[in-house]
């Protein structure tokens, strides 16, 4: 069997988007066709409210998935089919866009915020399925307690047990792992999978391979392969995304991911003409 192997570093590039949110990004629209099926992959964290106070008022969204992952703070999610809650930490917010949704996602002014968002494509014949959202609480989070690591599965089967994140339309793996020191996490995914690793702490090694660690690594992307063999000297936690390539065309739009242009143009003109959530429907 051959283990995967490290094939591309990203770096937390700072970005602000939003009303003024300051966060890092990993990979995003240069990137789609290597990280396929996902398409976005930010991270944030602040101790500083003036960073993230102002957030992400009302906005659109078609095409894809959004997946915020809260590990401390807390933001408040309203959006156009009149959901409303709070995402705290351990949370995730599961949110299909699909034919079209306007959502905000507003931090609140706690001493830090700490997380993640991660979009995931849809596949051509599901851009335009009926929106829906999905809330995470940390009690919803199964826990694999491992004498080399503890995993929390947010997504996707692992050791038997399934994420409450089901019925999606890639049906991604989504693990958050944290590696004791000394220890080692293996995984069978798919060889036809993507793979990628979002460092949140510490490094790690791969068997036969190279070493990353964070600050100067934050995002590996690993090879297609029959294994996957994590080891840390000295401890890590990761998040661990997985799917399988789409291969499709995408046209992408700020906070639209459609397939073609003229679908870009139609979504536009909605949102221009006040009928983006009518004319969906």
């Amino acid at each position: 069997m051959t283990n995967r192997q490290i094939i591309k570093r990203y770096h937390a590039v700072p970005t602000i988007e939003g009303a003024g949110v300051k966060l890092f990004r990993i990979f995003s629209q240069p990137d789609v066709k290597e990280v396929d099926p996902f398409l976005l992959l930010d991270f944030f964290d602040s101790d500083n409210p003036e960073d993230f106070r102002k957030g992400f008022p009302w906005h659109p969204h078609r095409g894809i998935e959004t997946i915020t992952y809260l590990l401390k703070g807390e933001i408040e999610h309203q959006d156009s089919l009149g959901n409303r809650g709070v995402i705290k930490p351990g949370g995730c917010q599961w949110m299909t866009a699909g034919r079209s949704i306007i959502h905000q996602e507003m931090p609140a002014e706690k001493n830090r915020i700490l997380g993640t968002q991660l979009w995931l494509n849809l596949p051509r014949e599901h851009k335009m399925t009926e929106p829906a959202y999905r809330d995470i609480t940390a009690e919803d989070v199964e826990v694999l307690e491992k004498d080399d690591y503890t995993a929390r599965i947010i997504a996707g089967t692992f050791e038997g047990i399934t994420g409450p994140v089901k019925g999606t339309y890639v049906s991604p793996y989504y693990f958050d792992i944290s590696i004791h020191p000394g220890g080692q996490f293996s995984a069978y995914i798919p060889a036809e999978e993507t793979v990628f690793l979002f460092l949140l702490e510490g490094g790690l090694e791969i068997p036969g391979g190279k070493s990353a660690r964070v600050p100067e690594d934050r995002g590996l992307l690993l090879s297609y392969a029959d294994d996957l063999v994590i080891q840390s000297e000295s401890g890590t936690r990761i998040l661990l995304i997985a799917g399988k390539p789409l291969r499709e065309p995408v046209a992408w739009g700020g906070p639209i991911v459609m397939n073609t242009q003229d679908e870009l143009r139609t979504a536009f003109r909605q949102i221009r003409e006040g009928t983006f959530i009518e004319q969906s429907n």
